[in-house]
């Protein structure tokens, strides 16, 4: 469950920030494509568009996304996205097979860069 309600609120950031930040807009530039975050069984599953520079999504499987990450279970999924060191938490689940990519590898980067505009902002001190 808490894995379902992070891809959620995922999408709903990606949605935000496609519609409000500049810089996020900019780095979905002139792309079009579908792309799916999922457990292996595909039980639990959510699938993002990426058109107009804008970001939308819904649950359930996509029958042919652009790349896909699959996790082994919800519960690795969620400790996995929730990891201090993401990188290294997804690096070790990618070696280890807990982790399985599908599709264009390039694109994972691509998703992966775009993961630093959703960070929330700093409250200021004063």
């Amino acid at each position: 469950m808490k894995f379902r309600f992070l891809l959620w609120m995922l999408g709903w950031l990606m949605a935000k920030a496609s519609r409000t930040n500049p810089a996020f807009q900019q780095q979905l530039g002139d792309k079009a494509l579908v792309f799916q975050l999922q457990t292996l069984d595909g039980k639990v599953a959510r699938h993002f568009t990426v058109k107009n520079q804008r970001i939308t999504s819904q649950s359930g499987v996509y029958p042919t996304p652009a790349f896909a990450i699959a996790f082994k279970d919800a519960g690795y999924g969620f400790a996995t996205m929730q990891a201090k060191n993401k990188q290294l938490a997804f690096m070790t689940g990618i070696q280890d097979k807990s982790i399985q990519i599908k599709g264009n590898p390039a694109l994972v980067i691509w998703f992966q860069g775009l993961m630093k505009y959703l960070k929330p902002r700093k409250a200021k001190k004063g």
